[in-house]
């Protein structure tokens, strides 16, 4: 059986396309927004001025009980619509992230296509694949909760320095 998954994730975040950009192009700070997921965010090259070819270096959880550790380096800009990156390390692959206004809403795709590289996804994926996607599923639910959260953080604090 494959060790190849592609998984398309969907949110609607009320927002707007450039505060949902900035938050997530900014890996290091993930671990502190979305600590569910994310153990520890390294970068470890900048990458050109305006990210392509930044190189980051992560630490990862979902529910099961096993991390995966993995880096991703930046391979294309559209901002504030997106980027896309290259994945390496205990899986392969790629990702893209595109983000569309539609009145005070942005709607949020993530479409991740891998190959699982780390020894204990790839001898059970035969039999775990359901569960691996699900695990897949939480973690990005995890991120839309979390997401949600951070642009609330960010609301209020904007807010509040505009009252002082």
């Amino acid at each position: 059986m494959s060790t190849n998954y592609y998984f398309t994730t969907n949110w609607r975040i009320e927002s707007t396309v450039t505060k949902v950009y900035d938050i997530l192009s900014e890996p290091c700070d993930l671990k502190r927004w979305w600590p569910s997921v994310y153990l520890d965010v390294q970068e470890l090259a900048p990458g050109e001025k305006n990210g392509v070819g930044k190189v980051v270096q992560l630490h990862t959880k979902g529910w099961l009980p096993y991390t995966l550790h993995w880096r991703f380096r930046v391979t294309e800009v559209n901002k504030p619509e997106g980027f896309s990156l290259e994945a390496f390390g205990d899986f392969k692959g790629t990702g893209v992230w595109t983000f569309l206004q539609d009145g005070p809403w942005v709607d949020v795709r993530y479409d991740w296509n891998i190959e699982v590289k780390k020894p204990l996804l790839r001898y059970f994926s035969w039999l775990l694949r359901p569960v691996f996607a699900a695990n897949h599923r939480w973690a990005m639910s995890k991120g839309e909760e979390s997401l949600r959260r951070e642009i609330e953080r960010l609301n209020a604090s904007v807010n509040h320095q505009e009252r002082t």
